[in-house]
């Protein structure tokens, strides 16, 4: 992890060196890897990946046997 510091010099303002911080936590980095470790997700387990494609399927079969039977007259709604 790289470490920004800034010190006031002189007669410098509170706000000037609050810029010249902001300045330089952008130039490091920094704030661009925590966004991005914030939206990480942990990864899923595999009985959960297990669950969502037995869903994957039951809906699909559902889909399709409503289609066969007529329930459902146009897939324009369908994405694919």
């Amino acid at each position: 992890m790289i470490n920004v510091e800034v010190k006031r010099e002189g007669s410098e303002s509170t706000s000037s060196a609050m810029r010249r911080f902001s300045r330089r936590m952008n130039a490091s980095g920094i704030v661009r890897q925590v966004k991005s470790l914030k939206s990480q997700k942990r990864p899923l387990s595999a009985q959960k990946k297990k669950q969502a494609a037995l869903k994957r399927l039951e809906r699909t079969a559902t889909y399709e046997r409503l289609k066969k039977l007529g329930k459902i007259k146009n897939d324009r709604f369908r994405r694919r």
